[in-house]
């Protein structure tokens, strides 16, 4: 807190008021600009199917001018953004997993809904989606951990698709710059790539057709380009706009071909390797003092000393066999059942931090991805510790 000190002519009468120095120069944008940017980084696309990131509660065209940054959205939560005049709580996890049928405050969730929108708040929620982007939570753990030659643990299928076109040759690099633009041709490190054929094209157009080249009514034949290239299924639409806008032919042929391949930018949990070897014992110390647990539970140690980690935030038990298989020496995650450690085998070592540790990173994370983008945008992180989980040590 800072004093803001006004002085008044001719009286010289000084004024001061106690503010928050964050709100003497807000900037005030519409929730969809904020919103908009965040899924430009974690498209909603790639969240998982049981899940509800986005827009929980709010407008889009309300304007804000202060968000509030959280892993959960609680009662307490909007009871602090009600104080600290915030207009949108952006949280990790979200407040509604499942459809809501009625709202009479007899659980938390429908008591945090209504009291946000009773006091116009919006609720934005950035969960599976930023976990399974290359520099999403993951990396902020890796990160934390020092871990360095990181890559995705578990890459998704089913995300890339294939366009085809032909373009006569006056026009390819025209479309090929319009394609580039609207997000095709990226593949991991590289950026506008794909492959071009030269051929020939043929097509007769009818009386009501306005040709680029040729004449109705008769069979044309031209020197084409045959241009292929991949790009995200969430970019599909504006991928297609681009193609025709940029194509000079009156009807673009074009054929989209779904891939099996994988996305390697996009996927659960990362595996990174120490700057050095360890023992056991010593990594555990130092995971618990770098991740500010204060317990960890893990299986036996292996004898083995520890170079490769692999790492999920939250609940990562379903992806043991992926870190067995990239030959990971530990495996960091959490929510493990009792049961469940015995997977291990004695080929890594589990290592379950908490759910609320091993995520407790996101919300700085947030805020330094909003802050490099909205410099004069108010936000404040929590003052709230939200785990639900307490330890009796």
């Amino acid at each position: 807190m800072q004093y803001c000190v006004f002085k008044e002519a001719p009286c010289c009468i000084l004024f001061a008021f106690l503010i928050d120095w964050n709100l003497c120069n807000h900037k005030i944008m519409k929730l969809s600009q904020l919103t908009t940017y965040l899924e430009s980084l974690a498209p909603l696309a790639y969240q998982e199917d049981y899940d509800n990131s986005g827009l929980i509660v709010g407008n889009p065209d309300q304007e804000i001018f202060q968000a509030l940054i959280s892993l959960d959205c609680t009662e307490a939560i909007v009871d602090e953004a009600i104080t600290t005049n915030c207009q949108v709580i952006i949280s990790h996890h979200p407040i509604v997993f499942k459809g809501l049928k009625k709202f009479n405050g007899k659980t938390y969730v429908e008591r945090v809904v209504e009291k946000a929108i009773r006091n116009n708040i919006a609720i934005y929620a950035i969960h599976t989606n930023l976990d399974n982007m290359m520099n999403g939570v993951n990396k902020k753990i890796c990160d934390t951990l020092g871990l360095v030659n990181c890559h995705i643990l578990a890459p998704k299928h089913g995300i890339l698709k294939k366009l085809v076109t032909y373009v006569p040759h006056s026009h390819a690099e025209q479309v090929r710059n319009a394609l580039f633009h609207a997000g095709a041709g990226q593949i991991g490190n590289y950026s506008e790539t794909s492959f071009n054929a030269q051929g020939e094209g043929t097509f007769k157009g009818n009386e009501d057709s306005n040709p680029y080249v040729g004449e109705p009514g008769s069979r044309h034949t031209e020197s084409e380009v045959r241009i292929e290239t991949v790009y995200p299924h969430n970019l599909e639409s504006k991928v297609i706009m681009a193609l025709v806008l940029a194509h000079p032919y009156e009807e673009v042929a074009y054929d989209l071909y779904d891939l099996t391949n994988q996305h390697q930018q996009i996927g659960a949990g990362m595996i990174g390797e120490l700057e050095e070897h360890m023992d056991e014992e010593t990594f555990l110390f130092d995971l618990k003092e770098k991740m500010k647990a204060r317990v960890i539970r893990h299986t036996e140690y292996t004898g083995r000393p520890v170079k490769k980690v692999a790492v999920c935030g939250g609940a990562g038990g379903f992806l043991l066999k992926h870190a067995i298989a990239a030959g990971a020496d530990v495996f960091i995650t959490a929510d493990y059942k009792y049961h469940e450690f015995f997977d291990a085998e004695g080929k890594l070592m589990i290592a379950d931090i908490g759910h609320f540790e091993s995520e407790q990173f996101t919300q700085q994370f947030l805020y330094e991805i909003i802050r490099k983008k909205f410099s004069t945008f108010a936000i404040r992180l929590t003052e709230i510790n939200t785990n639900p989980v307490k330890y009796f040590i």
